[in-house]
């Protein structure tokens, strides 16, 4: 059977190629997403992901609002470089038709919940956004944090962060959120920098897209090429752009692409190191360990899937 699976997105480019994994990917039955800020506000976020859905013919999977800022701010605005990496529109620019399906009533939180109830250890939850809308559903139920499995992009443990030498974009949105999440949730794997780095697509790869002269490659491509361009400005030693969220949804399909490091995890909320990833000092010798940190990937493995799951679903548009 597949496993199930809810997305929740701040639909940016990446997020955008993370959903198509899901969806190009028949181990996962995706039942909903979620949408959260971080790339871009939660409204462009969630009628990002409805277009997606829709282009990608999907329109039944249900979209639901999250908190549109941090807990302990009193409100969200887009940082230039979000902008710059993702287009204004958050999806490099590319244009996708208005979706006719309509975000849903229920709240993110409370499908959050209620999902765990009903599906449990058959449930696999992946964030690639701040951790907002997860830790609302941690402090609203504590079965919640006992039962869910998170499969989270975000982070930094053994490189330097990407917005400072020390944070990384997700967990820097909403620092106390992750580290909420980290102290309380009993199963967290971290896909962080130390491997999404290491995944990297250049224009050759996108090229095989736009050939295919379809809706969904022509939009895959457009996008992707914007992502590819921002990189050359912001990490031109790379040589193309990170698959951040996209792997996320790839160990949630195969966990043998990454190999975990078992830990306990904090993250520093305040002074000159906030938004760190780090191990919690204080469990350092618990026996249970509740988070699990991606620190190798078979990149090559993973790209040839990633390639042939997303132009399978392209070809079909």
């Amino acid at each position: 059977m597949a496993r199930k699976i809810i997305l929740d997105l701040d639909t940016g480019i990446d997020d955008a190629l993370a959903l198509a994994y899901a969806l190009g990917s028949p181990e996962l039955d995706l039942i909903g997403v979620t949408g959260t800020y971080g790339n871009v506000l939660v409204d462009t976020g969630v009628r990002n992901a409805l277009a997606i859905l829709e282009l990608f013919g999907r329109p039944d999977v249900p979209v639901f609002a999250g908190p549109p800022h941090a807990s302990d701010r009193d409100g969200f605005e887009v940082l230039e470089i979000s902008e710059f990496i993702h287009g204004t529109n958050g999806i490099g620019e590319a244009v996708l038709p208005e979706p006719t399906g309509q975000v849903q009533k229920e709240g993110a939180v409370d499908f959050l919940l209620r999902s765990v109830r009903d599906h449990g250890d058959d449930l696999v939850i992946v964030p690639t956004g701040p951790s907002t809308t997860i830790a609302a559903a941690v402090e609203a139920d504590d079965t919640f944090a006992e039962n869910v499995h998170i499969i989270m992009m975000g982070g930094a443990l053994s490189v330097p962060g990407n917005v400072r030498p020390w944070a990384e974009a997700n967990i820097n949105q909403d620092p106390a959120a992750t580290d909420l999440l980290f102290r309380r949730a009993h199963d967290v794997t971290m896909i962080g920098l130390d491997v999404t780095l290491q995944t990297l697509l250049t224009t050759e790869h996108t090229a095989k897209w736009r050939e295919l002269g379809t809706p969904g490659g022509d939009f895959l491509a457009d996008a992707t090429d914007y992502y590819i361009t921002a990189y050359e400005t912001t990490a031109p030693h790379l040589g193309g752009c990170g698959l951040h969220d996209p792997l996320a949804v790839a160990v949630a399909v195969d966990p043998t692409l990454v190999d975990l490091f078992h830990t306990n995890l904090k993250v520093d909320t305040e002074g000159e190191t906030r938004g760190r990833t780090i191990a919690d000092e204080t469990r350092l010798n618990d026996p249970v360990k509740t988070a699990h940190v991606a620190l190798g990937v078979d990149a090559e493995r993973f790209l040839g899937e990633f390639m042939t799951r997303l132009t399978r679903i392209a070809e079909n548009t």
